[in-house]
């Protein structure tokens, strides 16, 4: 999720909203691997009950598998967690002999996050009892809660205890509490710190449009209709991660700040072939977006992405885009673009952009994966500390990401599909929160839409 410190991130919550397809993404599912279905499961009572329910799962669609040299296999780093400061360990949920089990943790962070995570937690909590599943949450401090508590946006115990899991559930960190601090201990190094230790490369992040609220977006009907966008963003590396960056003088005494963009091969081919892959299973088109005409670095980028599409990927359709080129074109004609790939700034600012195809970003989720370990799911909008506490946060961004999660994670095919129904049951009754709010739709606060929504998935 974005940091609060990014001034956008105070405003989302009053913008006009649509919303991702609640298909999620991918227009040609493929059946998940069965060993990577394995490989995220803990070991049930009976060997033959686990073989039932993976060969389910297999069998049933997904909306994203990458190879396994490309970063998806998603198996859980080794070892428990103690009990640690930062970190309150909670009772796994009582799910009779639940089949699959999954360690959770869970980021409420900062601002709306706490609202909209216990709505979350409560649906995960429903949907493990439909389909069998235990989830054993971990709740554990970051951002600005983790600094009143700790001193620091990333306790030591939060990592450890995030690697140690299946997935992590992230909600909003930032605020404007901790506006003043100096840049190194604000809330957002706390996501920098995490997106870095959990090794999560590749930032997946769809603009598609909700019937419900296409009329919500600030575009023409006719131009935003039948969007469909996945952007795939380089996470953990580029200008954000470069060195060296700092402040300095220049040689006639000015106070100057420095950043280094800078991406190595093996940085590019990575999430270059998660950006193939993601195509394969969309519409089979690739853009690739960079500043190559100025930058040395998008040289080698758009070096890199062409020798990989030649020698793996020549079935994909690949283009190639300047940035500022592209800022235009998503708005101008976004129906064009299937799937960009693009570095991390580029990608911050494009995937921002794509999003507002829909009206907001409140009711986007995203996905962050790398090559082995736990993903990382969390909304794409801010912490909004300013409604914060008054009961009006959409929860319904964060709610999808737990769909996401189950998805992409776990191969919980029909678990996830039941959270987004229910999601689009609620719009289609017309209860809107403030943020999403229209004419002739009923308004209503976090938690009576948590309720509406609860009833929908009990339906």
């Amino acid at each position: 999720m974005k940091a609060h410190s990014d001034k956008k991130s105070h405003e989302r919550s009053h913008e006009k909203s649509n919303c991702a397809n609640l298909e999620l993404i991918h227009k040609k599912p493929e059946d998940i691997l069965r060993s990577r279905i394995g490989a995220n499961r803990r070991a049930p009572s009976h060997a033959q009950t686990l073989l039932d329910h993976t060969m389910m799962a297999a069998s049933a669609p997904v909306s994203f598998r990458l190879s396994a040299s490309t970063g998806a296999s998603f198996r859980r780093a080794a070892g428990k967690q103690a009990r640690l400061p930062a970190v309150r360990a909670q009772r796994a949920l009582a799910v009779s002999a639940a089949a699959k089990s999954y360690k959770i943790t869970l980021l409420p962070g900062d601002g709306i996050g706490p609202e909209i995570m216990k709505t979350a937690r409560e649906v995960l909590e429903e949907v493990g009892t439909q389909y069998d599943i235990n989830f054993d949450f971990t709740e554990a401090l970051v951002g600005g809660a983790a600094i009143d508590a700790t001193g620091v946006p990333l306790p030591p115990e939060t990592l450890a205890t995030c690697q140690a899991s299946d997935a992590v559930l992230l909600a909003a960190i930032g605020g404007y509490k901790w506006d003043t601090l100096p840049a190194a201990q604000r809330p957002e190094q706390g996501l920098l710190g995490l997106r870095a230790g959990l090794g999560v490369f590749a930032n997946l992040r769809p603009a598609n449009i909700l019937p419900q609220l296409i009329d919500a977006s600030s575009l023409k009907r006719e131009v935003v209709e039948g969007t469909d966008i996945m952007v795939v963003r380089e996470l953990i590396g580029g200008i954000y991660f470069g060195k060296p960056k700092g402040f300095g003088e220049d040689e006639d005494g000015n106070r100057t700040g420095f950043n280094t963009m800078i991406y190595s091969v093996p940085e590019i081919e990575r999430i270059a072939r998660v950006g193939f892959e993601t195509a394969r299973k969309r519409s089979n088109k690739l853009c690739s977006v960079e500043k190559s005409n100025v930058l040395e670095v998008s040289q080698l980028w758009k070096e890199v992405v062409t020798r990989v599409h030649e020698e793996e990927y020549p079935d994909v359709e690949l283009s190639h885009m300047y940035v500022d080129n592209a800022a235009m074109q998503i708005i101008r004609a976004p129906t064009q673009f299937d799937t960009i790939v693009t570095g991390n700034i580029f990608g911050d600012i494009l995937s921002d952009a794509a999003s507002m195809l829909t009206g907001s970003i409140g009711m986007l989720p995203s996905a962050a994966v790398g090559t082995d370990g736990p993903g990382l799911y969390e909304p794409v909008h801010g912490s909004a500390p300013d409604i914060a506490g008054q009961d009006k946060a959409n929860p319904l961004a964060q709610v999808l990401s737990a769909a996401m999660m189950l998805r992409y994670q776990f191969g919980e095919e029909e678990a996830a599909a039941k959270i987004e129904k229910a999601v689009s049951d609620c719009l289609d009754d017309g209860y809107r929160t403030g943020d999403i709010m229209s004419e002739g739709c009923t308004q209503v606060g976090c938690v009576k839409m948590s309720e509406i929504l609860m009833a929908k998935l009990k339906a």
